[in-house]
């Protein structure tokens, strides 16, 4: 099956605010087919050094592939930026030059009919970005609680008819289990009024099929944890760059870097910084990427 590549966000924003050098070491902590780190290293003349880390063997597999010709200058780790510093031990690195996050889901992974991440055709209702994690989005709608996948809705997909969905999950489940994306997606059309439905800019299933996604990757706790740490593996003068794609996530960021402002850190990103016109254009699925950076002053 041909793998549709994943088009790298906001290139041309990510080298401006990263600023990496040629001799420098940087962290791509979710290097999916290589994009941005090809664009790092092309940017250094082949000069710089990449640690590149993804949950998805899949993607690990493709960056590998595509950044054949640079193989002396990178290193790929299978493992989640959560343990970010423990990733770093283990290759006995102390300190980098930048750090690079493009947070949310690939569209290797969208484009998928095995990974069950988009409700554009129908597949199990997965939604791992580590294939060897136990937890799968199934899991979620057939075995939680009502409240508790309310509660999920509500809170990582900002959905507001999250109650009248949960209460339709479960009155679907106990006729059967909800195992495919078809089957979700018909049950949130019944839960959402028709009326509702029409006057959406985005799909109706859009919101829940988010709220599932981060829920099963634990999207939003792996990026705490892994914040909470990366300025202590940066080097002084090093950088910091996030590129985000909803609300939650940028709010994270934002939070994290007023908590170090001036103590630690020098927000680079006044504003959030947003894709261009042009960009969006020829990559629709930039439209809500939202970039901030940060450079460590001390």
């Amino acid at each position: 099956m041909k793998v549709s590549l994943h088009q790298p966000a906001m290139v041309k924003e990510v080298l401006y605010y990263l600023a990496p050098q040629a001799g420098g070491l940087y962290v791509d902590c979710t290097i999916g087919s290589g994009g941005h780190s090809r664009a790092i290293l092309e940017k250094t003349d082949g000069k710089a050094k990449i640690l590149g880390i993804d949950r998805d063997e899949e993607a690990l597999r493709i960056a590998e592939e595509q950044l054949r010709e640079y193989e002396k200058q990178i290193i790929l780790v299978k493992g989640n930026f959560k343990d970010l510093h423990e990733i770093l031990k283990g290759e006995k690195i102390k300190k980098v030059n930048g750090i690079l996050y493009d947070l949310g889901v690939s569209s290797m992974q969208l484009d998928s009919r095995q990974r069950g991440f988009s409700f554009r055709w129908n597949s199990p209702l997965d939604m791992r970005m580590d294939k060897q994690q136990e937890l799968t989005a199934s899991h979620l709608v057939n075995e939680l609680s009502e409240k508790k996948l309310e509660e999920i809705f509500f809170k990582l997909g900002e959905e507001r008819w999250a109650r009248r969905v949960a209460k339709f999950i479960v009155k679907e489940r106990k006729k059967r289990p909800l195992r495919t994306t078809e089957e979700l997606v018909e049950t949130i059309r019944k839960a959402i009024p028709a009326e509702v439905r029409r006057k959406r800019k985005i799909h109706f299933a859009t919101k829940i099929f988010q709220a599932l996604r981060i829920k099963v990757n634990e999207e939003l706790e792996n990026l705490k944890i892994s914040l909470n740490s990366c300025f202590d593996l940066l080097q002084k003068g090093g950088r910091v760059c996030i590129i985000s794609y909803h609300s939650l996530e940028d709010r994270i960021v934002k939070n994290e870097f007023r908590k170090r402002r001036e103590k630690e850190i020098k927000i680079l990103t006044k504003k959030v910084v947003r894709p261009s016109f042009e960009e969006i254009r020829s990559n629709p699925r930039v439209r809500s990427a939202k970039l901030r950076a940060a450079e460590k002053c001390k």
